[in-house]
């Protein structure tokens, strides 16, 4: 949200579309008019800066809102019951605290969807959850968008709720601020945040987890030496990699 102004850190009123309260749990999913925020003025709740991004001209990334239902559904999910010792064992390479955070990037969520000894593990209110998860995901954030998609987001609202999951801004954004979201949802590319959760991922193996500075310096380095166009200090004298690899292949087929 630094983009609009507001502090990046968890604060009461942190959206600039409205002050929604993120303290007042109780209101939250009964709740589902806030008064709108009127200005973004440096000093004014929450706000630390002038916006860097004009809020009209601004989109909510598909991406993102799919990887924070993912997060809250998991969130909620009973830590003894079989649906998520289903996915302890199935995601056995990650570690508790992922797990437990529900932190999956988009080919792991797609896996999950794919996989029906996943939803056949789960009890009554946590399919219901899922199943109204996965109809949003392939109707309103994938590439159609559904007619009835407000009902499908109505029914997710309503089966999150019933399974205790935490209204996040994400959730919100889908409870309070439908309207918002563009007809054509669907061009919205998603390949540069696919593209950076898989390259974070990568980076995370190789750090063994660890996030620091030195690991997101190593990572920026990596986008710079991906780049063909830059020019470096020290070049190599045999050419790029891919123009050899090229070269090979054609004197096998030839």
């Amino acid at each position: 949200m630094h983009s609009f102004g507001t502090a990046i850190r968890i604060y009461k009123i942190p959206l600039f579309l409205c002050l929604w309260d993120c303290r007042a749990k109780s209101e939250h999913y009964s709740r589902k008019s806030w008064p709108a925020r009127t200005n973004l003025n440096v000093g004014d709740k929450n706000i630390i800066h002038e916006p860097l991004v004009d809020p009209l001209k601004s989109l909510l990334p598909p991406l993102n809102i799919k990887l924070g239902l993912m997060k809250q559904f998991v969130r909620a999910l009973d830590k003894e019951g079989n649906c998520f010792k289903y996915i302890t064992e199935k995601f056995y390479y990650l570690s508790d605290e992922k797990r437990k955070a529900g932190i999956f990037d988009g080919p792991q969520i797609r896996q999950h969807v794919r996989d029906d000894n996943f939803s056949n593990s789960m009890i009554c209110k946590e399919k219901c959850a899922w199943n109204a998860f996965v109809d949003v995901m392939k109707n309103f954030l994938g590439n159609t968008k559904s007619p009835n998609y407000k009902i499908l987001v109505n029914e997710l609202i309503e089966s999150y709720k019933n399974l205790g999951c935490n209204m996040s801004v994400k959730v919100h954004f889908l409870h309070s601020h439908i309207d918002y979201f563009p007809e054509n949802l669907g061009a919205v590319s998603e390949e540069q945040g696919e593209r950076f959760h898989q390259d974070i991922k990568t980076m995370e193996t190789r750090y063994h987890g660890r996030w620091d500075v030195h690991m997101m310096a190593d990572y920026c380095w990596c986008l710079k030496r991906d780049c063909i166009d830059v020019i470096h200090a020290r070049m190599s004298k045999n050419g790029n990699l891919l123009l050899i690899q090229t070269n090979i292949f054609k004197l096998f087929i030839n």
